[in-house]
């Protein structure tokens, strides 16, 4: 079965890409075409049953940011499973708050380059 980009899930994607919050198109707009240590960024990529954020499939990143939705009842339980399962494949999963991304852009845009660097030189932790 295939794992990443399924086709059941084509037209959520779209409509997700076609419907970023501030938030995303904020980072999106900071990570696209490159522009952060020459690591390619996909948007809505789904993983799996999964529709993650932003995804870099060279060094298996996965970048997730939490909205309003993710503080509600059960959604730390839910996020934990999501994580782990993406966790199992191998990637590599950060989060932001709607919050860090809009207030602190310049600190989210550090810590993704930090971890890009460690995943480039082989070292995850």
């Amino acid at each position: 079965m295939k794992i990443f980009n399924r086709r059941d899930r084509q037209l959520q994607r779209r409509e997700l890409r076609n419907n970023l919050t501030e938030p995303e198109r904020l980072l999106w707009n900071t990570i696209r075409s490159r522009q952060v240590n020459g690591v390619k960024f996909r948007r809505q990529q789904s993983i799996g049953s999964y529709i993650v954020d932003f995804y870099s499939p060279s060094i298996k990143l996965v970048i997730e940011i939490d909205g309003d939705s993710h503080f509600q009842e059960n959604a730390e339980v839910y996020d934990e499973i999501r994580s782990k399962y993406l966790i199992s494949l191998g990637c590599h999963v950060i989060r932001f708050t709607n919050s860090d991304i809009t207030r602190n852009i310049n600190g989210v845009l550090e810590e993704i380059i930090e971890t890009i660097g460690r995943l480039k030189a082989g070292n995850p932790s």
